[in-house]
Order: C-alpha cells, then structure tokens, then sequence
C-alpha cells in the first residue's frame, strides 16, 4: 500500500495514482547526518529537496524534479521518557509500526486518522487527523521536533524551545524542512469501545450536537443517493476486551469493506446509472456491531479499495448547513456518486496551519472510486464548502491558492515570514507550495 519505490525511469507515483513525478535522484539516508549531507549536496547542485513518505497524499505535495528524500531507513523508537510520557521516534516510521510498538510498551497516542500506512513526518506534515471531542489531529500530540533546514543545520523545537518553529512546523507542509524525529505525548495503553450502528441521515443531523457531546470520538459516512448513514462512536471502557471474532472480523471488515465494495465500486464505473441502486443496498450492508479493543485496532481499519479524495474543515457549527447543501446538490445533479462522504470533528488547535487552527471544526471528505471521473463532484462539493470558509486538507485534491487560504487562515502571514526566515531560496519548493503558500 506505499508509493512505487521505483517506477518506470524512476517515476514516483502516489498511492491514489493521481500524482507522478520524475526526481533527478533519490536518496534513502540512514542517519540525521547523511540526511543534512543530501540536504547540502542538492544546494549545490541547484536542485529542489522534497520527502515523501508512503505517497498517501493525494496532492502534489511531495512531488519533485530535484532530490527526493526517502525516509525508509529513518525508522524506529529513539527514546522513551515514562516519567514525561512522550516517545521520540525516527520520521520515517509507519503509524502501523509506531502503534504496535506502543502498545508493545503498554503505552498508546490518544488519537488517531482511521489509516495507518503513512509515515509519522508525512502525516503530521499535512495534518492527519481522526475525530475527537476533545483531542485532536495526530500534530496536536507533538511535543518536540528535530528537522534540517535549508543550510544542512539541525534545528530542534518544542514548546520552550524554537516554539515559533514548533508552532508552524508540527504542520508544516514540507516548507520549512526536512523532519527527522518527532517526539509524541503519549499515555497508557487503554481500551475502546466501539459502537457502530446505522442512522437515518435527518437524524444524525438533528441530533448531531448531542451525538458530538456525550462520544469521546464520533463520526458517520453518509452514502449519497441515500436517506442512510453509518455512525461510528468510540469511547473509553474499562474492558474486558472484546475484540471482533475473526471471521467476523473477516466478513465485515474484508469482504463487506473491502471485498464486495470493491465489486460494487467496479460495477457502479462500469454502469454508472446503477450506482443509486447499489448506494441503497451498499448502506445497508454494515449491521450495528460493538467491540472493545486496544486504540489502534478500533480507530483505524484496512482500507484496500483505492480511491481519490478530497476534504474541507468547517467551522463545527456551519456543518449541518453545508452536509445538507451537499446532499441537495447531489439530488438535483447528474452525478453518480458510489463513495460514502465522512464526517469526523477536531477540536481548536493552536498548530498555524492545522485545518483545525484556531476554531472547533468538522470535517467533510468526498471521496470517488479511483479511474472514474470525479472533478465535476469535486468542484461542486468544493463550491459549498468553500462558501462555509471551508479549509482545504493539505493532502487532499483542492484547487485553493495562497489568496484564498490567507483568508481563512488568521496566521498564514506568519507562516510564511517563517518559511522566508528558514527557506529563503526556496530549496522545499515546489508547485503545489507555489500555489498554496505563493511564491
């Protein structure tokens, strides 16, 4: 499930098969030091420097024609403080691994995004997030960072260290450089309970405030075409366990998730006129189930049918205006749309530009089965959410550009008097910063 290692020619592609790049060369450094060399050589040579993590973007953010860093041999736990409960770990290091790690440790991250394959430094950099009441994005938990600048030098920040750095770079878009390590708050290793249930959609809307009160972690997905959704909450137990059953597991999870999804997916490209019938019968596919797992087995769940995909934060009190907009639009339109839409929340961050900075936020991702069309969805979708003063997930197909985020970012202007400071020739550039954060 990661990127193409080495394509034709070399030719990087991104997971969603949406982005493909050329790189003059790549380079897997083994430690911080020869990473800061392979910084200082591209200087030299005149090229552009980007990582890429497993290329579970679906913008270009980590495309290059210069040098791209491959963090595959940067992986593991550096160092683990039980007395401040934070882990240092290397910036290459999958979630997956991370998380079993962890929970090896008896020790867990308070929340997480519902995949796991990225990298740690590719999913802080563009704001992975799950849902939460109270905790945020993945970012949120960082309490120290280790990157390499522009000149090869390594710069460590935290809260009291560097913290104008710290603020911006916990999300920060691969402009400011090259992360290293990053060192998460963690806590023990506690139980989820899951409770997953179908919900008509006028209901889930009435109630939605309530229902984003009493869950730790709520959030449902929306089948368009449909009256129904699935909702999701989770929330802390104090056990016993009760993880799914194997071939429960198997049957929800991989064949209804994953399996009959997929057909359903290929049978809805292939006959589009048919997709609001298989959204009926794809709705009710799920039955209620609850389980009470350690947290990773319950947030995060085996995503094989590939897609393209875009996200937009609210402000968390604009959502039911704009889900029903969304839904309307799907009504009155010729769209055929076989993806369920997601909604998750994310509480005020003070990350400068985590999609969650500064304001209570919801989450709205549309998602289109990869190789059908989906840029007349997208640009209608992104129409409604934009008029919400919707922000763009930073590793997600948008069309915004620097005018537009400054205005719905209070501290864009700093971010990017930080890159000036910390990039000044621009060696992290490329043309998706170009577009979103100017030139």
């Amino acid at each position: 499930m990661s990127s193409t290692a080495n394509g034709k020619n070399g030719t990087w592609r991104n997971w969603g098969g949406n982005v493909s790049a050329r790189p003059a060369r790549q380079v897997a450094p083994a430690s911080v030091e020869e990473l800061a060399a392979a910084v200082r050589q591209a200087r030299e040579d005149g090229l552009k420097v980007k990582p890429v993590g497993t290329g579970h973007s679906f913008t270009a953010i980590a495309a290059t024609d210069g040098v791209l860093i491959r963090p595959q041999l940067l992986t593991g736990i550096r160092d683990i403080d039980r007395e401040s409960m934070t882990v240092t770990v290397e910036a290459g290091t999958p979630l997956k691994r991370l998380n079993a790690a962890l929970a090896r440790e008896g020790l867990s991250l308070t929340n997480m995004g519902d995949i796991m394959e990225q990298t740690v430094s590719g999913a802080v950099s563009t704001g992975t997030h799950g849902t939460g009441r109270d905790s945020g994005s993945i970012a949120a938990q960082i309490r120290g960072l280790e990157l390499v600048t522009a000149d090869g030098s390594v710069l460590c920040c935290s809260g009291t260290e560097n913290p104008e750095v710290f603020a911006a770079a916990r999300t920060g878009l691969g402009a400011l450089g090259v992360i290293t390590a990053i060192t998460f708050a963690v806590e023990p290793l506690f139980l989820l309970r899951a409770r997953e249930e179908p919900m008509p959609f006028d209901r889930v809307i009435a109630e939605f405030d309530q229902l984003w009160a009493e869950n730790e972690h709520f959030e449902f997905y929306w089948f368009p075409h449909t009256g129904n959704t699935n909702t999701k909450r989770n929330n802390r137990s104090a056990g016993p366990e009760q993880p799914v059953g194997k071939l429960a597991g198997w049957i929800e999870d991989e064949f209804l998730s994953n399996g009959v999804f997929q057909v359903a997916q290929w049978a809805g490209r292939a006959v589009p006129a048919a997709v609001p019938a298989i959204a009926q019968i794809s709705s009710k596919a799920l039955s209620a189930r609850t389980y009470t797992d350690i947290p990773y087995r319950v947030f995060t769940s085996p995503r094989r049918v590939r897609f393209v995909e875009m996200e937009y934060a609210v402000p968390r009190a604009a959502l039911a205006d704009a889900l029903r907009e969304l839904r309307a639009m799907v009504e009155r339109s010729r769209l055929r749309v076989s993806f369920p839409v997601e909604v998750r929340t994310a509480p005020a961050d003070d990350i400068t530009l985590s999609t969650a900075s500064g304001r209570d936020s919801a989450y709205i991702a549309v998602h289109m089965f990869r190789g059908t069309p989906y840029q007349a969805y997208f640009t209608a979708a992104e129409r409604i959410l934009t008029a919400h003063e919707g922000r763009p997930h930073w590793g997600k197909v948008h069309t915004r550009d620097a005018d537009y985020l400054a205005r719905v970012y209070p501290r864009f202007a700093e971010f990017t008097a930080l890159r000036d400071r910390l990039d000044p020739d621009r060696l992290f550039q490329n043309d998706y910063l170009r577009r979103v954060l100017g030139a």
